[in-house]
Formats: structure tokens, sequence, C-alpha cells
């Protein structure tokens, strides 16, 4: 059951959001940096890819972002990031709570047989 690709497809979602909010969170902290160049993490597409291949295994990439720069040639733009990170909580959430509802199902089942 684990190793089905709904589980796996959900391990990586899990992993490239986790990834996604390691990414907003050091883009705020360096909101200031001149020079410093906002990243973001991109896994939705290779992930759709995969599950329709049948595995459900992606990795996700980090890539700078080619937003326009402020003139000390930082690109962060705090509204994009906290807007982002609170997207990335919720879709988090809703990937973890299926990620328990499979094992509330075999935890159920172990209890029946």
């Amino acid at each position: 059951m684990f190793d089905s690709v709904s589980s796996v497809a959900l391990e990586s979602a899990l992993d490239g959001l986790a990834l996604r909010q390691r990414a907003i969170a050091n883009n705020i902290a360096n909101v200031n940096t001149p020079g410093y160049h906002a990243k973001r993490v991109a896994f939705e597409d290779a992930l759709s890819r995969s599950i329709q291949l049948g595995d459900g295994h992606a990795d996700a990439t980090t890539a700078r972002s080619l937003e326009p720069t402020r003139t000390d040639g930082n690109n962060v733009n705090l509204d994009t990031e906290t807007l982002s990170n609170v997207e990335t909580v919720l879709r988090y959430q809703f990937a973890a709570r299926a990620v328990e509802g499979q094992f509330t199902s075999v935890r159920t089942a172990m209890r029946t047989s």
C-alpha cells in the first residue's frame, strides 16, 4: 500500500512543498540583502507527468527567480512570498491529511483482522 502511486506521489508532494517552504523562509530572511535573488521551487509538472506514467516519484527543482530586481539588485517581493507561503502551508496540510487517511485505513484494517 505504501508503495502505491498515490502514496509515492503524496511523499513527493510533501517533499516538494517542504523544500518550497524552506525557500520562502530564505527569501523572506533575505528581503533586504542587496543582490539576493529569490528562489522558486517547482515540482508540480514533474509530479503530474510521473503520475501519468504510473510512478508518482518526482524531484523538486530550485531555480533563481527571474522577476525584476530593485535598485539594490534584490528581487524578493514580500507580498508574493507571503501569499506563496499561505498557499504552500495549505497544500502541505492537505497532503499531510491524505497521508494520515492512508495510515488510518491501515490501522483500521489491522484492528478488524
